[in-house]
């Protein structure tokens, strides 16, 4: 039976669309997620909103705020999306892994390494696709919340009960500096003594920096910041460069080349942390997602020798 919304609803890609504006909290924000253009985005509510015959969303400002009708097409959506991601769940189940789809979003700094490990696992099972988004923690929380991919890495995870968070990889984050700075080659630094130096930080939203911020608060420090940069390569650019000093990640180091730098021994660092891998708790789990969580509990000690540590 044709219900009338079935035969007015072009495409699934407007309930995608409409829940990455609820998620993104703006069609602008939509647009860049999706890579599409904005009048691509307005369009395509238009008529979600048209086939429903009701408006989806509220103007208030420049803010958005969903209507009651809106609501309901954004539960409703989420059903869809999910049970058709279901059914390809099922038909891979009755292929044997031979194919589907991993979902991944990950916080920038993982970018590092995350390749390395979906290397190794992607040549066990060459005929999985990997859908893989990179952003920072504030923007991969927020994909955590709405539980569209199998799993989102990070550092420091949301803490909350309708999560799994498994924890699966060390993340040390160490001070550094340029190779000729007067700090380089000491043999103890004190903390004090490094947060006076002009400080590069990560933009805010980014996880390392949410961890540094933790860390100093701590420990009663204030780092001197005078710039902030969206990059860990643009930071450690600006290190060697000698316009400052810098805590990253080690895994920047360790996959994204360290020349030029120097690793700064600091009282009171690096900050230890660990990588995690989280989902929604009731989200189904796809055998594709089953298959890279064991995969990587099992390689946990390789992954760790090939300089993940």
């Amino acid at each position: 039976m044709t219900s009338r919304l079935h035969a007015h609803i072009g495409t699934l890609r407007q309930l995608e669309i409409l829940l990455a504006v609820v998620r993104e909290g703006s069609v602008t924000g939509a647009a860049k997620a999706l890579h599409l253009t904005q009048p691509t985005v307005s369009m395509q509510l238009k008529k979600l909103s048209e086939a429903i015959g009701m408006p989806l969303f509220d103007q208030i400002g420049r803010r958005i705020q969903l209507t009651d009708a809106g609501r309901a097409a954004v539960e409703s959506a989420r059903e869809v999306l999910l049970s058709i991601e279901q059914l390809d769940m099922k038909l891979a189940q009755m292929r044997g892994l031979t194919t589907g789809t991993l979902r991944l979003a990950v916080v920038t700094t993982a970018k590092y390494f995350i390749p390395h490990l979906l290397g190794d696992f992607c040549k066990l099972y060459p005929g999985i696709d990997v859908d893989l988004k990179v952003d920072n923690r504030q923007q991969i929380v927020k994909r955590l919340q709405s539980g569209e991919d199998d799993f989102c890495v990070f550092s420091h995870p949301p803490q909350n009960d309708e999560y799994n968070l498994i924890e699966f990889l060390p993340n040390r984050l160490v001070a550094i500096a340029s190779e000729d700075h007067p700090m380089s080659g000491r043999s103890k630094i004190s903390l004090e003594e490094f947060c006076n130096e002009p400080y590069i930080m990560r933009e805010s939203g980014s996880g390392t920096r949410f961890a540094i911020e933790q860390h100093m608060a701590k420990h009663n420090c204030e780092l001197n910041v005078r710039m902030t940069i969206q990059s860990n390569e643009a930071i450690k650019h600006m290190v060697m460069a000698g316009m400052g000093v810098s805590i990253l990640s080690e895994h920047t180091l360790t996959f994204g080349g360290s020349a030029g730098l120097s690793v700064l021994k600091v009282d009171k660092l690096p900050i230890h942390t660990n990588w995690y891998m989280a989902n929604m708790k009731t989200r189904h789990e796809s055998p594709v997602a089953r298959a890279l969580l064991d995969y990587v509990m099992q390689n946990q000690e390789s992954l760790l020798l090939e300089g993940l540590d």
